[in-house]
């Protein structure tokens, strides 16, 4: 069996003191048996992109930089796989919304950008993130093959279709979702993704912090079938355990052979 955990919180103005008790939570986790964790999107930031700010463009973090030095000391010395997804400023000089994922050994594996951009009310994504260029990679990591789904790559379902296909049996999804009416569409959105591709799925959302946003949590875990490993989370700050076999995800697909029986022959109108 292997535990992993989601990081639920709001975050204030300071990326150090977010990232700091980011890893204060982090240590509850190790100590209840995570070997993996993830946080929720950009983790350490307040949700800067509600509006144009372009003081905020100050913030992002290079890679290797201060913060992701801190987060592979902390998997180094607890021997956890950590996705940390942060607000990156890339060599290209233009920025991102990343997940970094390190081993368990503090190596930092690679790093999945996010590769649809919404721009809606609250989220002026497009005035800070490009999209992603690094396609959907897949990390094999010391306790699973993995994927990562960002907040509105959920709702693209070619996405996890490669990822799974690439040999992920999780895919993380971390999310700044803040409207609770959608909190329905959303679940709804994870457990097809887990459904069609015969995948654990966990989704880490964040909840309200000084943002002023009503971030409301509701952080869940579903296996290959679409049943609840962990249902949703209330709206308070804390960690979200799931514990899960990975031998599920071949026991499912032998049963449900959705990826065996493709005809990617006939699917040339998606492109």
């Amino acid at each position: 069996m292997l535990t992993m955990a989601g990081i639920q919180m709001g975050c204030g103005a300071d990326p150090v003191a977010n990232l700091e008790r980011a890893l204060k939570l982090s240590r509850v986790a190790v100590e209840r048996g995570a070997k993996i964790i993830c946080f929720a999107e950009c983790f350490a930031w307040p949700w800067f992109p509600r509006q144009v700010d372009q003081s905020q463009f100050a913030t992002a973090e290079p890679v290797p930089g201060p913060l992701s030095e801190t987060i592979a000391a902390f998997a180094r010395e607890c021997q956890v796989v950590v996705v940390a997804p942060i607000f990156e400023r890339g060599a290209d000089a233009a920025c991102y919304s990343t997940a970094l994922v390190f081993d368990a050994d503090g190596t930092l594996l690679g790093h999945y950008r996010k590769n649809h951009i919404p721009q809606l009310p609250n989220y002026q994504e497009r005035s800070y993130f490009q999209p992603g260029n690094q396609g959907f990679p897949v990390f094999h990591t010391r306790y699973a093959t993995i994927g990562i789904q960002i907040s509105w790559d959920n709702f693209f379902p070619e996405g996890s279709r490669l990822l799974a296909l690439h040999g992920a049996d999780v895919i993380y999804a971390p999310m700044s979702a803040s409207v609770v009416a959608s909190a329905a569409k959303w679940e709804r959105a994870v457990v097809g993704n887990a459904v069609y591709n015969g995948v654990f799925v966990f989704r880490v959302n964040r909840i309200e912090g000084e943002d002023g946003l009503p971030f409301y949590g509701k952080s869940l875990c579903v296996d290959p079938n679409g049943d609840f490993v962990v249902e949703p989370s209330g709206a308070s700050e804390g960690v979200i355990l799931a514990e899960i076999d990975l031998r599920w995800v071949k026991t499912v697909r032998d049963i449900w052979p959705f990826l065996q029986d493709r005809r990617p022959e006939i699917y040339a109108g998606l492109v």
